[in-house]
Formats: structure tokens, C-alpha cells, sequence
């Protein structure tokens, strides 16, 4: 169980959101609905400054989020990427960087000092997952640099649905363990946020926990490959990170972004560390 420390990109600045806000209006001319985006936390620090923090307390694979859209909003996605640039030259190979991320832009990440991409809605099309998409990201970047975002929300009967474009669009795609059994094949990691709780500070989504940490456990008494699955939403206090390791079996990774002292919120990084080290 590893504490993954964050950076979320907006409009160029380091930002915790609540992720549910964003939305992109479906007007004609598609514009970015800047409005109605729930700011917790504004930086006055950039990205680097952030990355340096995370390589002094060697605290590895982590990840930076661009939240622009780079179709949407070209200029503002292109700020974000600079930011995202200077983060992973600051702490090289210590990051992965994900948001707008094709196999024309990956390399950049990469060459910048990713140690993975992450990738969402590229490789879904229409609701659905894109095979082909996937093979090219997996091509460009190499199917271990590869992280899948799967974050996801609750439905009314209790499943989890995945959601792309910034958690605005429902897939097709079901978070279960036949889903997650298929696509560990397919990548090096999963990223998962529960999108209903991401940036709310009111504790995580157990039940999808619990998913993530029976299939962890099953793989485990299987005696296979270790894989790392890095879950994100909703943490804001330490017996939010005793809860987890209790329904997970100490299985899953974990970031905090809104209750980090770094971002203004309640917890102390040192304090995170302290008691993700902590054994089941």
C-alpha cells in the first residue's frame, strides 16, 4: 500500500477541483463551461514546485492530470502541458502524466520523463472500448508504460460504470473483476477514481473498494504477478486511508488530492506516508 501523490492541471495552474463540476456545454460552439468548475484549492506555486516536493520525500509514481480539454480549449490544454513538462522534468521518472493523451502526444510525456501515460478517452469510442485505439496506445508507448484510467461511477443497482471526457460520459464499460481480469493484460496499471466523491472530502466509496481489493486478492491467491491499482476520491481524514487498507487488504495504492496540506486541506504528507507503511 503506497501513498501516490498528485497534480491536477487547470487553466495552467496547479487546482483541486471537485472533479463532478466540470462540464463541457453541447452548444454549437462546444464551449468549456468555466463557471460552473468547483475550485478547492488554487496554487500559487507552479507544478514543479510540487514535483520537487514529491522527489524530496521519494515518493514515486504519482501522477499530474492536464483537466483542460485539448479540443475544447486548445490553448488553455497547451498552458496545462507546459506545467505538466517542467512537473516531470522536475521529478524524472518519478511521474506519470494523463489527460488528452493520444498516441501523437504520448512520446512527449515520455521524453519529458514520464514513467507512464495515462489514458482514458482515447481508447473508448461511442460508449464503448476501442480495441484498435488501444493497440495504437499500447504501440506508441508500450503496453507496461501504459496506465488505464477506469474511474467510474455508481449506478442506481449498485454496479460501477466507467466514465470518460473528465467523468462526463458514461461507457459501456463495467468496473467488475472480469473487466479488470481482461484489461490487466492490456496495460501496466489501473487508475481508478470514484468520480461521485472525487474532491468532496466525505469519506471513499467503499463498495468499489471492495471490488478492487477482492480481485488484488484473488490474483494474490493465485500466486500471480503482482499489479498496481492506484484508487483516488474521497479520502480526508487517516482512518479514511485505515478503512481502505481494511476493505482492500492493503492491496491498493492511493492518492489524496483536496485534504493534502499541500493543497490547504486537514492532512499532513508525512502523516500519509506514515500510515500507508503501516502493515494489514
Amino acid at each position: 500500500m503506497r501513498l501516490r501523490p498528485c497534480i491536477d492541471l487547470h487553466d495552467g495552474q496547479v487546482k483541486q477541483i471537485v472533479g463532478s463540476s466540470i462540464r463541457d456545454e453541447q452548444g454549437r460552439s462546444a464551449r468549456y463551461d468555466l463557471g460552473g468548475v468547483r475550485e478547492n484549492f488554487v496554487s500559487f506555486e507552479d507544478a514543479a514546485h510540487y514535483a520537487a516536493i514529491y522527489r524530496e520525500k521519494n515518493l514515486p509514481g504519482g501522477h499530474i492530470i492536464l483537466l483542460n480539454s485539448k479540443e475544447r480549449q486548445p490553448e488553455l490544454y497547451e498552458v496545462d502541458r507546459q506545467q505538466a513538462l517542467a512537473a516531470l522534468r522536475a521529478y524524472p521518472g518519478g511521474m506519470q502524466a494523463g489527460g488528452g493523451m493520444t498516441p501523437e502526444n504520448a512520446a512527449d510525456f515520455l521524453d519529458a520523463g514520464a514513467s507512464h501515460v495515462i489514458v482514458t478517452s482515447y481508447v473508448f469510442r461511442n460508449g464503448e472500448l476501442d480495441g484498435e485505439r488501444l493497440a495504437r496506445m499500447q504501440e506508441a508507448v508500450g503496453r507496461e508504460r501504459l496506465v488505464l484510467d477506469l474511474s467510474c461511477r455508481r449506478r442506481e443497482n449498485g454496479s460501477y460504470t466507467v466514465v470518460t471526457d473528465r467523468w462526463q460520459k458514461e461507457t459501456s464499460l463495467t468496473v467488475d473483476s472480469r473487466t479488470l481480469e481482461t484489461l490487466s493484460g492490456e496495460c501496466g496499471e489501473f487508475l481508478i477514481h470514484a468520480a461521485d466523491v472525487e474532491g468532496r472530502r466525505a469519506g471513499i466509496e467503499l463498495p468499489l473498494v471492495r471490488i478492487l481489493g477482492q480481485w488484488l486478492g484473488q490474483r494474490q491467491k493465485e500466486e500471480r504477478t503482482d499489479f498496481a491499482v492506484t484508487y483516488a476520491g474521497g479520502i480526508h481524514s487517516l482512518e479514511d486511508v485505515r478503512l481502505l487498507r481494511q476493505a482492500s487488504g492493503g492491496r491498493l495504492d492511493f492518492t489524496v488530492g483536496s485534504a493534502l496540506d499541500l493543497f490547504g486541506g486537514n492532512l499532513r504528507l508525512d502523516a500519509l506516508v506514515e500510515e500507508a507503511d503501516r502493515k494489514c
